[in-house]
């Protein structure tokens, strides 16, 4: 220990060049957010804010969609959930594309045939309108919530592990996430989100392949890891007080993605944002796609640091504190003479925030203007509407 050279050290901590290639992926997050805010004469009504006027395409709606629910949270928890218990994690990808399925043809054709920015509004329909209000309220308090952890659960971890400053992270994500969301609405959150997967796979392969130079190459880290019982896809033991296993991670995993994919604002927002029914059920299809690669990814660099800490532990030797802390603990351990390329691990953490915050942000946004807005000022003018939508 460290994986490099054999022997303990001193403190990690990110240098000037990995905060400036973290620095121009904030820049770039925001030039996004300003070109669809000022292209085309902005955003004119509220439905061009919220839904980017249901023109999009699909690619860039699934790429949006696979970003949204990868928070820096999971960037940081799933390798460290590989190293510690294994790859049966990618059995969740099997729970992914059933809940696909089964949104691609029982949720999306509802919501989409509607036409509903909101998804609360079919609880009117189908109930009351007093029954709509009490899941618009639920939603806006839970996600508030949420993504309140989203952002600060990271900064808190590479705070402990670097001493990377809490707040400047913390205020720089948030003010810069509310910038480019309230400047470029719908599209803004989309494009960065594409921007940012790409982001977070960069940051994982740069750690897999440096990894695996230094285990010594793809043969012998799954062998290292079959020998430690880290290549387990066969538990399909049915009792439901374990951990972990190929039913909990598919029926469970079902269950919780369909929550999401199936009848969540965040998300129902941008499928129905599609120029089609069709492109909306290709763009689940693609977050499909994206989903896998980005969480076998994180699974593939859990597998690659059980190969280089199998024989000392970070957090057994107490370099460490917390199983979160592995991966910022890595990532600054083997590339001690790259400087830069633990910046691109921080913006690959950080692009998971902001993807999830924006997303969120602009979802709380539309429910709030078409739920209590709209209903009790249907006098505003579509541009007054608009301003509205922005300030929320």
């Amino acid at each position: 220990m460290p994986a490099e050279s054999g022997g303990a050290r001193g403190p990690l901590t990110f240098s000037l060049w990995d905060y400036g290639v973290f620095g121009l992926m904030l820049l770039v997050s925001t030039g996004i957010g300003l070109f669809h805010g000022l292209s085309k004469g902005g955003q004119k009504t509220s439905e061009d804010f919220f839904t980017g006027g249901r023109r999009m395409a699909a690619v860039p709606v699934g790429l949006s969609l696979s970003a949204s629910f990868m928070s820096a949270i999971q960037v940081l928890g799933v390798p460290a959930e590989a190293y510690r218990y294994g790859s049966k994690f990618l059995w969740m990808c099997l729970g992914q594309l059933l809940n696909t399925l089964l949104t691609a043809h029982l949720f999306l054709p509802v919501f989409y045939r509607l036409g509903l920015t909101s998804t609360y509004e079919y609880l009117e329909r189908r109930f009351s309108r007093r029954v709509r209000l009490c899941g618009t309220v639920q939603y806006i308090a839970a996600t508030v919530l949420y993504t309140g952890i989203v952002i600060y659960a990271p900064a808190l971890i590479l705070n402990q592990v670097t001493g990377l400053d809490i707040w400047a992270s913390l205020l720089s994500t948030g003010a810069i996430c509310t910038f480019y969301t309230t400047i470029g609405g719908m599209k803004a959150v989309i494009w960065t989100d594409v921007f940012q997967v790409f982001v977070m796979l960069s940051g994982f392969i740069a750690v897999i392949i440096r990894g695996l130079l230094l285990a010594g190459g793809p043969a012998r880290v799954l062998a290292i890891a079959a020998n430690g019982s880290r290549v387990n896809f066969g538990d399909f033991n049915p009792d439901p007080r374990s951990r972990y296993t190929f039913w909990s991670f598919v029926l469970g995993g079902t269950l919780l993605w369909l929550s999401m994919y199936g009848v969540n604002q965040a998300q129902v927002q941008r499928y129905v944002a599609c120029r089609s029914e069709r492109e909306a059920r290709i763009a689940l299809l693609v977050n499909q796609v994206g989903l896998f690669c980005i969480v076998s990814s994180a699974v593939a660099c859990g597998l690659v640091m059980f190969a280089l800490y199998k024989d000392c532990d970070p957090l057994l030797a107490g370099y460490i504190s917390a199983p979160d802390q592995y991966m910022p603990y890595l990532v600054l351990d083997i590339f001690q003479t790259s400087p830069g390329v633990p910046g691109l691990f921080l913006a690959c953490a950080y692009s998971g925030t902001l993807s999830t915050a924006s997303t969120s942000i602009n979802a709380m946004a539309a429910v709030t203007v078409e739920d209590l807005v709209k209903p009790r000022m249907p006098a505003l003018s579509p541009r007054r509407l608009t301003l509205v939508s922005k300030g929320l």
